[in-house]
């Protein structure tokens, strides 16, 4: 059994398909659970019908570093989201630098915010963190971030480690089956079993051997081969302990 610890089910291409039949299809592969992940504000009813149609679906409440530069929102009206009894995460939010290194006091602002929130909720966090490492690691530190994941890891195993020392795990998407991903690989071997998430962050960073495609969350699987090969041992106990880590993280997700 998988988990898709990270996916955007609402932003699927369904050019050819449908939720359903993206759904059954990850099913086949052993997917049994998975976490759809807020971007936006606005996005926030269409995840709660997915939720409501589908047990299996669980999804979070928060507003993506990159989305809506600027916009301003406040503890209360992220707590109240949040409170949706399908809401088991606060997020995505964070630090993303890749574009810009000046004016971003928002994003600071915005992600101090959500970690307010999820400590209030009692949620845990799902961080995006992208050629910000110094920020993200001292903003978890500083404002007390107690627990939650850093979703899409790609950084170093000096930053893993940290946020592992604040109760945080670490989630691979298929940018760790890529062949040019050789320091993230090294990190994949040295995480803790017990400490590893894995994702698609579907529709986007298809993996090998789909690189290329619009992701979906069957492809979990091909996440979970490579790490099972990178660490010398079976898929089967990569499965069995990620979800196990899941459940133990989003503990308001039902199994």
């Amino acid at each position: 059994m998988y988990v898709d610890s990270h996916c955007h089910l609402n932003r699927l291409d369904f050019s050819q398909t449908n939720l359903q039949q993206v759904l059954l299809a990850a099913k086949a592969q052993g997917v049994d659970h998975f976490l759809c992940v807020a971007i936006t504000l606005a996005e926030h009813p269409e995840l709660v019908e997915i939720a409501s149609n589908y047990p299996f679906v669980s999804i979070s409440a928060g507003l993506h570093p990159n989305e809506s530069p600027g916009q301003v929102i406040t503890k209360e009206a992220l707590l109240a989201l949040a409170s949706d009894p399908h809401v088991v995460a606060v997020g995505e939010t964070g630090l993303d630098y890749y574009r810009a290194q000046e004016g971003l006091a928002w994003q600071k602002d915005r992600f101090s915010v959500h970690i307010e929130c999820a400590k209030a909720c009692g949620k845990p966090l799902i961080i995006h963190s992208r050629a910000a490492k110094k920020d993200t690691l001292a903003m978890m530190r500083t404002e007390k971030a107690t627990k939650g994941v850093l979703h899409c890891f790609t950084e170093d195993w000096e930053m893993a480690k940290q946020a592992m020392d604040m109760n945080f795990y670490i989630s691979f998407s298929g940018i760790v089956t890529f062949k040019n991903a050789l320091l993230l690989q090294e990190v994949a071997k040295k995480i803790p079993l017990d400490r590893m998430l894995i994702e698609t962050d579907s529709p986007y960073l298809a993996p090998v051997p789909h690189r290329g495609q619009s992701n979906v969350p069957a492809w979990v699987s091909h996440v979970a081969q490579c790490i099972a090969d990178l660490r010398k041992i079976s898929v089967e106990e990569v499965a069995r302990q990620t979800t196990e880590n899941f459940f133990n993280l989003f503990s308001l997700a039902k199994r």
